[in-house]
């Protein structure tokens, strides 16, 4: 069960009893089936254990699956998007994990997400067949969707109706607007990288070739130029 409190500003989940981090380290390419499969492997190592267990990228995405099945009524953020290729590059894997950490940092500072059973069995299970076991448990849970909330234990106070419902509808105003705005701020950045590689790019290199040419002219005049202002210049 997951406990609603009344808190100053109005309801909020009881913090987590135990509180943890995880560590998310060591991306390590891995094969199977005799080398026909390929893949990245990360070891993932709780603090309340202090035993590491080794996911790959699916993993996370069957967790994440998991989540967003049982908790409708929690924002669950996006894992690294998945990429057809590259996906052994250095780069890409170090970009990864750094966005896997950041991922992970954020469920186990949630008080409902982090107590999830799905979550621990992901953190905790070493054994291949307990693996496989505890994933069929986790996918016929009954509590999710709109029974997750039965398991909610309630404030005893008094609530007025109208409050809750004003609270409600300040909510979903607040939600999207958060959305649309969070879309509309993606698709500004994403124009902006695009412009950055191609036509601001090319105006840059014109602006850099300006600035050498200066440097050149300086190095004309020997007397009276300067070498590190001309270094500073034709860099």
């Amino acid at each position: 069960s997951y406990t609603i409190e009344m808190g100053p500003k109005g309801p909020l989940w009881q913090e987590s009893p135990q509180p943890f981090s995880c560590n998310i380290e060591d991306p390590t390419k891995q094969t199977k089936f005799k080398g026909i499969k390929t893949y990245i492997s990360y070891r993932v190592t709780p603090s309340h254990t202090g035993r590491p267990v080794y996911r790959r990228y699916k993993h996370f995405d069957w967790l994440y699956n998991r989540l967003l099945h049982k908790f409708t009524v929690i924002s669950v953020p996006h894992l690294p998007e998945k990429q057809a290729t590259g996906r052994f590059e250095e780069d890409f894997i170090e970009k990864r994990k750094r966005r896997l950490i950041l991922w992970m940092n954020h469920m186990t500072s949630h008080p409902v997400l982090s107590q999830y059973e799905g979550f621990e069995h992901f953190l905790m299970c070493a054994d291949d067949k307990q693996w496989k076991l505890g994933k069929r448990r986790a996918e016929k849970d009954e509590m999710v969707g709109a029974h997750f909330m039965l398991t909610f234990q309630i404030p005893n106070e008094h609530q007025d109706l109208q409050d809750v419902e004003e609270r409600v509808d300040s909510f979903k105003a607040f939600a999207k607007k958060m959305d649309d705005s969070v879309m509309q701020l993606t698709h500004v950045a994403s124009e902006l990288v695009r412009k950055h590689l191609g036509g601001f790019r090319k105006e840059f290199q014109r602006l850099g070739n300006a600035f050498q040419n200066i440097s050149q002219a300086f190095m004309l005049d020997p007397p009276h130029s300067s070498d590190a202002l001309n270094n500073a210049i034709s860099h």
